[in-house]
């Protein structure tokens, strides 16, 4: 088994952890099961940990990876990195290349779907279908976005909350979780990765990036229309304070050959909500060969 940190808790991530060099970075990746690649991007501030409970249900059936930004998780970034979403694209992509991935059924959630959906849009050959959780692929721009974009974003405010009070994985991750509690040790396994304040520069810039990466996310809703007319799943949290209906209908006009899995109750991190739904409505929906 690869190296990694003393403090990750065997029995809640039960997997061999992997690294690759990726374009200066130290990649951590898990990569279980056989058969065709299922890839989960996860977002902020979270990492493959988030994705634990979908692997162990799928690794039967699928080649189930999950890797962790340059900054999370086990990841560490090289010299320079700005830890922003168009940097965390690039290196999925060069990852997705350099394992040589294909067939990929892509499961993307909260800055999992920006980042996700540019590579698919680079690579649509590469995307056999998409499951899309609470997230976007475009330019969003309402008041209360901004608010947040503007205000956690900031040097100060922001630095003030997110950098010291680490209220990231203190209040939103706890409170994007409505139907389960995290465990002591579960918490802990979020928190680890970023314990001092220049750990967490990567999680402050991501709300920032919500207005800062206009451009980035124009190009990524150019691309869909270059994978639209792919299988996709969309598994919504129908709880969540971000992410509303009018996303979710967005997706689904987005991608007309859709199924769609409410998961009633679930908030914004669907995978620690509602992970056995989402498991089933997977290996139900999945198509097959041809």
């Amino acid at each position: 088994m690869a190296t990694r940190p003393a403090w990750v808790n065997d029995e809640l991530f039960p997997f061999e952890s992997r690294f690759a060099d990726v374009a200066g970075a130290r990649v951590h990746y898990i990569d279980e099961g056989d058969g065709p690649v299922f890839l989960g991007l996860h977002g902020n501030p979270t990492w493959s940990f988030l994705y634990r409970h979908i692997v162990q249900g799928l690794q039967d059936r699928f080649r189930c990876i999950a890797l962790d930004y340059p900054g999370f998780g086990l990841s560490t970034a090289p010299a320079g990195y700005g830890y922003t979403v168009s940097e965390h694209a690039r290196l999925v992509e060069a990852f997705v290349e350099q394992l040589d991935l294909r067939d990929i059924t892509l499961m993307v959630q909260d800055w999992g779907g920006p980042i996700g959906f540019w590579v698919a849009g680079r690579h649509p050959d590469r995307f056999r279908a998409f499951v899309i959780g609470n997230t976007w692929a475009w330019p969003i721009g309402d008041r209360a976005t901004k608010t947040f974009s503007r205000t956690l974003g900031s040097a100060f405010v922001g630095g003030l909350l997110v950098e010291r009070a680490d209220v990231f994985t203190n209040v939103f991750l706890r409170g994007g979780i409505r139907r389960r509690k995290l465990s002591l040790d579960e918490r802990f396994m979020y928190r680890r990765p970023h314990p001092t304040r220049e750990s967490r520069v990567p999680v402050h810039v991501m709300p920032r990036e919500i207005l800062a990466a206009r451009e980035f996310l124009a190009e990524v809703e150019q691309g869909l229309a270059r994978v639209a007319g792919k299988p996709a799943l969309v598994v919504w949290g129908d709880k969540d304070p971000g992410f509303r209906t009018p996303h979710r209908l967005r997706w689904e006009r987005t991608f007309p050959n859709h199924r769609t899995e409410i998961l009633q109750g679930a908030s914004h991190y669907i995978q620690e909500d509602a992970p056995d739904e989402i498991v089933a409505a997977i290996r139900d929906w999945w198509p097959g060969e041809g």
